[in-house]
């Protein structure tokens, strides 16, 4: 049985950010850090949608 990854939270802002800036794809960039494509795209909407608490 595989050991689940526990990124911090600072790694995930760094790879939505990423991921936001369009430079790459999402599976090059998934590929780049070895994270399943899905995974990006669950934590780029939960950016998106807890964006507004900050300001």
């Amino acid at each position: 049985m595989k050991k689940r990854n526990h990124y911090s939270a600072e790694f995930k802002s760094k790879v939505v950010l990423e991921v936001l800036q369009e430079a790459s794809t999402v599976n090059e960039i998934a590929a780049k850090y070895d994270i399943n494509p899905v995974m990006i795209n669950r934590w780029k909407s939960e950016f998106l949608e807890r964006a507004a608490e900050i300001f």
